[in-house]
């Protein structure tokens, strides 16, 4: 499996098989130009949003993929998919609404997408995801968790690989902060590139791995 960071919290995953898969893709421009990436001109076969704000729900993608926008069980080119309803703040949606955490069966391991996560889990939400072998994991807050509970959300569901989104860079003007708060005192594993996770090569420990945007 490969993984690419296109920005914010849109990533495009590869299966071995070759099935491509776009997780919660913005808008360019969106939210009076806070997000400034590009636009995402990669193909997929599948797209998942987790919640429709602007930021994480671009339905102008290449590949005519199909689109995933709920936690019901399904099987796409032999994805298994399947999701978690939560919310998007602390006050069950009172704030911004609800949200989805996404569980996709990839090369035979367990890729969790927490979307705009906004509160630590319940251990019946913790139950539903199950064991995790990649974790990406909102860490900006104010909009999301931010990093002390993303810290404990990791703690608890205790995932091999460790991949944050929905921080400040100098395209996101979003009010978040930057990745600094989450990486001080780890031990991260920074990569320019893409990201080849095979099962066989998971690590034995929590590992974080901070990819750069291609975007």
């Amino acid at each position: 499996m490969k993984v690419k960071f296109l920005g914010h919290a849109a990533f495009l995953i590869t299966s071995d098989t070759g099935v491509r898969i776009i997780t919660d893709p913005y808008k360019p421009g969106c939210f009076d130009g806070g997000i400034k990436y590009d636009q995402i001109t990669e193909e997929a076969d599948i797209v998942t949003i987790s919640h429709e704000h602007d930021d994480h729900n671009e339905t102008k993608i290449n590949g005519d993929p199909t689109f995933v926008k709920s936690a019901d069980a399904k099987v796409i080119k032999d994805i298994k998919i399947s999701g978690v309803n939560v919310y998007h703040d602390t006050s069950k949606g009172k704030e911004r609404g609800t949200n989805i955490i996404f569980n996709m069966i990839i090369d035979r391991m367990n890729i969790v997408h927490l979307g705009d996560l906004g509160h630590d889990l319940s251990p019946e939400e913790i139950k539903g995801i199950g064991n995790v072998d990649v974790l990406f994991v909102p860490v900006g807050g104010y909009f999301t968790i931010d990093a002390k509970v993303a810290e404990s959300v990791i703690n608890v569901l205790k995932p091999k690989i460790v991949i944050p989104m929905h921080f400040k860079t100098d395209k996101c003007g979003f009010p978040i902060a930057p990745i600094d708060d989450f990486v001080q005192g780890k031990e991260v594993e920074k990569i320019d590139r893409e990201l080849e996770v095979t099962k066989e090569g998971l690590p034995e420990k929590t590992t974080v791995y901070v990819l750069s945007p291609a975007k």
